[in-house]
């Protein structure tokens, strides 16, 4: 049975393998500084200049289906192609980096991590929560309480507060930490 962390891995291996600089974003990094959910989807940030090249399409190998079509994000305000994996609801959406102010500094503070035994790039914790408080659907505000519960007293305040300033979206981000519980 293939499961979303072995696609993971395949769309993982073919970034690295064609050198696309990369960031794992969504819930598996969101799950690597919280409490970890389930998820059927796995989402990316590309820096890329122009197309996936075929070293990134052979490296993957067979079973994904590639919709050709760029679509437009309304959430982050970015680009995407999506992935899918026959035979399963799993979903890869492949994220072009945008010139959003916030979009380019999460970038820039990514770190390496070690993701089922392979070399990733995520955003800090910080970024995770700056993220999905911006994004506001309800997994996100789960996943900003479970961040903020596991890495309490770990965080930068000032950044994710400036970040959140900057967005409008501090009065959210206050809600959801007078929630989070005391352990």
């Amino acid at each position: 049975m293939t499961t979303i962390e072995d696609v993971t891995l395949r769309v993982l291996d073919a970034l690295n393998a064609s050198g696309t600089p990369h960031m794992l974003v969504g819930s598996f990094s969101s799950n690597l500084y919280g409490i970890p959910r389930s998820t059927k989807d796995a989402d990316f940030v590309l820096e890329l200049q122009g197309d996936l090249g075929r070293t990134f399409f052979a490296s993957l190998g067979a079973g994904f289906e590639i919709d050709p079509q760029l679509k437009f994000e309304t959430n982050t305000g970015t680009f995407k192609q999506e992935l899918r994996f026959q035979g399963t609801p799993f979903t890869v959406e492949l994220f072009r980096l945008s010139d959003d102010s916030f979009d380019q500094e999460r970038y820039r503070r990514r770190l390496p991590a070690r993701l089922f035994g392979r070399q990733a790039w995520v955003p800090t914790a910080e970024d995770v929560i700056v993220m999905k408080v911006r994004w506001c659907r309800p997994k996100d505000r789960e996943d900003v309480r479970n961040v903020l519960t596991v890495q309490r007293g770990k965080l930068d305040w000032a950044y994710i507060e400036q970040w959140c300033r900057q967005h409008g979206t501090l009065a959210l981000l206050e809600e959801i930490r007078r929630t989070v519980p005391d352990i």
